[in-house]
């Protein structure tokens, strides 16, 4: 079997998820060694006395043996972790997006490709197992041509306030993920975003410069739509929901619940609440992503989602919030 030498630079909480799942699940990937910049040497010995750790990023990427990295430090490191590794020749997956800054993302999306670098984005929710059955469906044609695609995307509750002032936003931060998949279920380009963003939760949140609630259009170069229902608060649990209607049918995703027990009574019909936490309801996405990213290491497979995606995604998040301040339409060629 061919095996393929991969380093993990951040365990946090998503690091500590594809961590996990290479050491359990993909033989293939060995994983040789893990940075991070403020976790405890001593703890990180504690849970994998096997493995070689450093608390310096930039010991994994001059290792000639690290043939990949996975990079999942915070949204501000990304830009330099990412040049780090076109520089060392080494491919990778980095959790979205890029950076907030447009022109740089588009100039490590050029850089990278440029240098022969596969370089993959993560937007774990195109590998959600219900959304890629709907995705088979789309492309097989059983609803024929897509018309409109409506997605929910509600959090359970606020992040800390800190993490909202440095996220780049709501759009940046949240919806480029809706953003994406409307573009991955559509399988067409976005033509113009128009956005409106309110602060509903907590006041607190227009303090820290950003939007709590917001509805999104977009519209793709065809004429036909996407709906996008985002907010930082949804009291019932994690909601994430997809419809996609077309000229011979209709597609829904539900949300994944606690358990699929319904419970019929003279009061009424009850069933459990949607998973809370975002880590429960994608640990399949997670699991599927790296699947991916491995395989096309070890077999030269084609990467499903790479730098190009996650540009175009940011284009969308930029003309959103362009569109809130402006209370205009804005066009992708505005901002592109």
């Amino acid at each position: 079997m061919k095996k393929i030498n991969i380093a993990i630079v951040g365990i946090g909480r998503i690091g500590k998820i594809h961590l996990n799942n290479m050491l359990r699940y993909f033989p293939e990937a060995n994983v040789l060694a893990v940075a991070d910049l403020n976790y405890p040497i001593a703890d990180f010995k504690k849970e994998f006395p096997n493995l070689s750790f450093s608390s310096d990023p930039a010991e994994l990427f001059a290792n000639k043996q690290v043939d990949a990295v996975v990079i999942c430090t915070p949204t501000s490191s990304h830009a330099a972790m990412i040049e780090m590794a076109i520089q060392s020749g080494k491919h990778l997956f980095c959790e979205k997006p890029v950076d907030l800054s447009l022109q740089r993302t588009k100039v490590l999306v050029e850089k990278a490709e440029a240098a022969g670098i596969k370089m993959m984005l993560g937007f774990n929710r195109r590998f959600d197992p219900d959304f890629l059955t709907a995705y088979k469906n789309i492309r097989s044609g059983r609803i024929g041509d897509v018309q409109v695609v409506k997605i929910t995307s509600r959090d359970p509750g606020l992040p800390p306030l800190e993490y909202i002032k440095n996220s780049g936003g709501l759009f940046m931060d949240m919806a480029i993920h809706d953003f994406d998949m409307a573009r991955y279920l559509m399988g067409k380009e976005v033509k113009e975003v128009y956005a409106k963003g309110l602060v509903l939760v907590d006041p607190k949140v227009k303090e820290a410069g950003d939007i709590d609630t917001a509805l999104t259009n977009l519209l793709f170069e065809d004429g036909s739509y996407a709906v996008i229902d985002n907010s930082r608060k949804a009291v019932y649990g994690y909601d994430q929901r997809v419809e996609v209607f077309g000229s011979k049918g209709m597609i829904q995703v539900e949300n994944n619940l606690h358990n699929r027990n319904v419970v019929f009574d003279s009061e009424g019909i009850h069933q459990s609440l949607p998973l809370d936490f975002f880590m429960d309801r994608y640990a399949a996405s997670y699991l599927n992503e790296m699947r991916y990213f491995v395989d096309s290491l070890v077999n030269q497979a084609p990467l499903p989602v790479g730098g190009l995606d996650g540009l175009k995604a940011t284009l969308i998040a930029v003309a959103a919030k362009k569109s809130v301040e402006e209370g205009r339409p804005v066009l992708i060629s505005e901002i592109s």
